[in-house]
C-alpha cells in the first residue's frame, strides 16, 4: 500500500481497536514500515480519534520529518522491523496495546516464564504461534527492544518464527504485513488469553500440533 493508504489504514484500525476495547485512553500505538521510512501514531494520542495528516512521519534512521511528536516506542518497533526482516514472518505493521486479558495473564505469570500462553486452541497455533513473555522493563526501555529482537532471532533459528511478543505487565506487540492482518493476530491472541483466564485447559498435544503444521503450515 502507498503512504496515503497506510495513513488511512492506521486510522481505521486504531478506531476499531478503541471502539471494541482493545485499547483505552491514550494507551497503545501503531506503526507501518514504508519504503523510505515509518509512520507511527503520535505520543499520547487516543487511537480512537487519530487524524491521518497528524501521524508521525520518520525517515529510515528514525528522525522525525513530519506530523505530531511520535510515540517513544518507535525504537522498539524499529527493532522488530529489523529483526524480523529476514524471517518467515517479516513485519510491515506493528501494533502495541494494553489488552485486558493479556495483561491479566502476564500479571499472573511467573516473572521468568518463557511464553505467555500454552497452545490451547488450533487457531492460536495457526494464526498467532509462540508468544515469548519478555521480562519486565519500564515503558520505552532499550533493554526491552533488545530482548524482543533476541527472541525474534531465537525463534526464527529454531524454525518457529513469531508474530507476537508479550511485554510483562505492559501488553503485546504484534506484527504482520498490513494493519488489518496485524489486528487479526492481536484479536486471536487476546481471545486466547480471555479463554485461558476463563477456563485453563490442557494444551494440544504434539501430534495435534504437528497435524496443524502439516496441513495449515503453522509456525509452531
Amino acid at each position: 500500500m502507498n503512504e496515503n493508504e497506510a495513513r488511512d489504514e492506521i486510522v481505521r484500525v486504531g478506531r476499531s481497536l478503541f471502539e471494541r476495547g482493545y485499547v483505552h485512553a491514550t494507551a497503545g500505538n501503531i506503526s507501518v514500515r514504508l519504503e523510505d521510512g515509518f509512520l507511527i501514531t503520535p505520543t499520547d494520542a487516543c487511537l480512537g480519534t487519530l487524524a491521518p495528516e497528524r501521524l508521525t512521519r520518520l525517515d529510515l534512521q528514525g528522525r522525525q520529518t513530519g506530523g505530531d511528536r511520535g510515540s517513544k516506542t518507535i525504537a522498539l518497533h524499529r527493532r522488530i522491523y529489523e529483526a524480523s526482516a529476514e524471517t518467515a514472518a517479516p513485519a510491515r505493521c506493528v501494533i502495541h496495546t494494553h489488552s485486558t486479558h493479556l495483561v491479566a495473564c502476564s500479571l499472573r505469570a511467573d516473572p521468568v516464564q518463557a511464553e505467555l500462553l500454552p497452545p490451547i486452541t488450533p487457531y492460536f497455533v495457526m494464526k498467532v504461534g509462540h508468544v515469548p513473555h519478555i521480562t519486565y522493563h519500564r515503558p520505552g526501555a532499550p533493554e526491552a527492544a533488545e530482548a524482543v529482537a533476541q527472541a525474534i532471532a531465537r525463534y526464527a533459528q529454531a524454525g518457529s518464527p513469531i508474530r507476537a511478543v508479550m511485554l510483562a505487565r505492559l501488553g503485546p506487540n504484534v506484527w504482520h504485513e498490513t494493519p488489518a492482518a496485524a489486528m487479526a493476530v492481536l484479536e486471536e491472541l487476546e481471545e486466547t488469553a480471555r479463554l485461558w483466564t476463563l477456563a485453563p485447559a490442557t494444551p494440544l498435544n504434539e501430534a495435534q500440533i504437528d497435524e496443524l503444521r502439516r496441513i495449515f503450515n503453522a509456525f509452531w
